[in-house]
């Protein structure tokens, strides 16, 4: 996965959001879109200085998962036996030989700059994904397809900024909701369809921050809404 491909799936997504083309470069998506999203961090790996992506950065030190399996293979992890005189050199050597492992990336493909993914195909700056494909700056996201800056939702697909949700798409600023599709900044909802500004409603098709609305006069609404989305 490189930074072209990671566009493309974004600008179909965007085209499945907002029915436009995304004119942004990914750190202007990452700043816009996945401001608040954890997202692995750039470090080095500590035994070779390369370039890596940990989802945990506290240890500060690190190797790659690939590195890591290099070394198992080859030399092997186990050390021989040192005297101990104190606590500080039993620590002392349990620094030597503990990294944080990055880039955890298990049966899967395409997948760049992420750590703790499984089971997924072409993953973007992402971390703790599974069975999931096509996901861009994405936290904790299942069984999906076609996300961007999502966290902890599942089976949802073509959505933006879809938070603890399941079953939504094409949808763009979802929290906490279930079964959304089409719609525009919604919490805590349900079975909504073409739905724009709404909270705590169930079984509704073009509403408009709790209002009911006739579908031509929706439509020129949500147009604006999208401008203004896009401009902001």
């Amino acid at each position: 996965m490189n930074d072209k491909k990671a566009l493309e799936i974004v600008n179909k997504i965007f085209k499945n959001v907002f029915n436009t083309t995304c004119n942004y470069q990914l750190d202007e998506i990452l700043e816009k879109y996945a401001f608040d999203v954890k997202l692995p961090k750039q470090v080095n790996d500590s035994t070779t200085n390369e370039v890596t992506w940990a989802d945990s950065i506290n240890s500060g030190r690190f190797i790659t998962n690939k590195n890591m399996e290099k070394i198992d293979k080859t030399k092997g992890w186990m050390i021989k036996r040192k005297e101990i005189k104190s606590l500080e050199d039993l620590i002392g050597i349990w620094k030597k030989i503990n990294f944080t492992t990055t880039e955890r990336v298990y049966d899967s493909i395409n997948v760049s700059k992420s750590d703790t993914i499984y089971r997924c195909e072409n993953i973007y700056r992402s971390t703790d994904c599974s069975g999931s494909k096509n996901m861009i700056f994405c936290d904790s996201c299942g069984n999906s397809e076609f996300l961007l800056a999502s966290k902890r939702s599942g089976t949802c697909n073509f959505s933006i900024r879809c938070d603890d949700s399941k079953d939504c798409s094409n949808s763009y600023n979802v929290i906490c909701s279930n079964k959304v599709s089409n719609s525009l900044f919604i919490q805590d909802c349900s079975d909504l369809y073409e739905c724009i500004f709404c909270s705590h409603i169930s079984s509704k098709r073009f509403c408009i921050a709790n209002m009911q609305f006739e579908k031509e006069e929706y439509y020129e609404i949500k147009k604006k809404i999208i401008e203004w989305i896009l401009s902001s």
